[in-house]
């Protein structure tokens, strides 16, 4: 996997593997919290996890597609990565697969996090993604896909794009 943060929280690439037909070494599932993908047997707390459905299609998992509970969510934005400033709060799928493709803009949210600078607060943490690549091929370089992602991890903040943060 390749991960180069930016102070403004945009990772320049970020790449996951299929939950199903590739080695479970390889991470599945993104942290909006932690910004960093993970692996999903060894880790529970992730906000969405890749795969490829039994009809090949790519598809991003919120936890409550995986049974883990309706904490998470993610979106299909008809909008371009550059022009979404602020995270919507609804139309998230919460239980559901969301098919991608080449290029789709995503936008999701985490579950409920503790704000490490206010004691007491829970917030969701937002993020928007854009498919760069998607490879269904066989394992072990195959069934991944790559995306950009800009992540807000200020407490209580919608915005999504570089610099300060925005309600």
């Amino acid at each position: 996997m390749r991960r180069h943060h930016r102070a403004d929280g945009l990772d320049s690439l970020v790449s996951l593997y299929a939950l199903s037909g590739t080695p479970v070494t390889q991470p599945s599932g993104y942290s909006i919290g932690a910004r960093s993908a993970v692996r999903t047997e060894q880790v529970l707390s992730f906000d969405f996890a890749f795969d490829i459905d039994t009809a090949g299609r790519p598809v991003l998992l919120p936890t409550g597609a995986l049974k883990l509970g309706q904490q998470s969510g993610v979106q299909l934005s008809s909008l371009a990565f550059d022009s979404i400033h602020i995270a919507p709060t609804t139309n998230y799928q919460r239980d559901s697969a969301v098919v991608i493709g080449d290029s789709s803009v995503v936008i999701a949210h985490s579950g409920p996090l503790t704000c490490p600078t206010l004691t007491g607060l829970t917030a969701v943490y937002y993020a928007k993604l854009q498919v760069l690549n998607i490879d269904t091929t066989a394992a072990p370089n195959g069934r991944r896909v790559d995306f950009k992602i800009l992540t807000d991890i200020n407490c209580g903040y919608r915005g999504l794009e570089a610099g300060l943060p925005k309600h």
